[in-house]
């Protein structure tokens, strides 16, 4: 039995979390978006890597569950992909947020922080953090 199918956590990396972050902001971008799934180039373009890039990664994550893709057709999230996904890009947006309006960190250089911090952080983490975010009434 699989890691993810025994409710252990899936082993991803940075790399991979960033690709299913990127697909659900890709989806997430309009109604017609990722109705049907999305293009590895795409993926390619939007994440600045090659197409091979984003293949391999998308192999890793279909052997994970995270996505589904018929032989070089459009890559669609599972659902635990997109539960993941979502949750980065959470991270991503709260974090960037709390950069740029409470600490006054330029837009760019809050981006690329916290596309480093949303990795970083454990779930308990982040959580305490948002809690006490959210109780500073920010």
């Amino acid at each position: 039995m699989e890691a993810a199918e025994q409710g252990a956590k899936p082993h991803l990396t940075m790399a991979n979390e960033d690709y299913l972050e990127c697909i659900v902001r890709i989806e997430a971008e309009g109604p017609d978006q990722g109705t049907d799934g999305i293009r590895s180039v795409e993926i390619a373009q939007r994440l600045d890597v090659s197409k091979a890039s984003v293949n391999k990664a998308i192999a890793s994550l279909k052997s994970q569950g995270m996505v589904e893709q018929a032989h070089y057709g459009k890559v669609r999230l599972t659902e635990e992909g997109r539960s993941i996904g979502a949750a980065v890009w959470r991270r991503h947006r709260m974090l960037r947020a709390f950069l740029t309006d409470e600490l006054g960190v330029e837009f760019d250089r809050a981006d690329e922080e916290a596309c480093k911090m949303e990795h970083a952080i454990s779930d308990e983490s982040f959580e305490k953090w948002s809690s006490y975010i959210k109780k500073l009434d920010l």
